[in-house]
C-alpha cells in the first residue's frame, strides 16, 4: 500500500522506540491499530453502502424502463387500432355503397303547374 521496503520498515521501528520509549511504544501501537481497525470498518460500511445503492438505482432504473415499455406498447396498440379505423374509413369513401334515391322522372305538366 505504501510501498515500503523492510529495512523503511526497521529504520521506522528505531526512530519510534527512540522517540516514545519502550513503556509508550505498545499502548501508542495499539491504539495505532484500532484506529485502523475502525478506519477500514468505516471505509467499508461506507463501500456497501454504496453499492446497496447503486444496486436500488439499477432497480429503480429497470422499473422505470418497464414502465415506459408498458405504455410504449398501450400507445402502439392504440395507434393500430386507430389506423385500422382510418382504414375502414378511407375504404367506405373510396366505396360508396350503392344507394339509389327513388326520384321519379319529372313530366312537363308538373313544371308547367309550379312555374305558374
Amino acid at each position: 500500500m505504501f510501498d515500503m521496503s523492510f529495512a523503511e520498515l526497521i529504520l521506522l521501528s528505531v526512530v519510534a522506540l527512540v522517540i516514545l520509549g519502550p513503556e509508550r511504544l505498545p499502548v501508542v501501537l495499539r491504539m495505532l491499530g484500532l484506529w485502523l481497525g475502525r478506519l477500514r470498518r468505516m471505509y467499508n460500511n461506507v463501500k456497501l453502502e454504496i453499492e446497496r445503492e447503486v444496486g436500488m438505482e439499477d432497480i429503480r432504473r429497470q422499473l422505470h424502463n418497464e414502465k415506459i415499455m408498458a405504455e410504449l406498447k398501450q400507445v402502439e396498440a392504440e395507434t393500430k387500432s386507430f389506423k385500422q379505423e382510418v382504414g375502414s374509413i378511407s375504404l367506405n369513401e373510396t366505396n360508396p355503397p350503392n344507394t339509389q334515391t327513388d326520384v321519379a322522372p319529372s313530366s312537363d305538366k308538373e313544371e308547367a303547374t309550379r312555374d305558374g
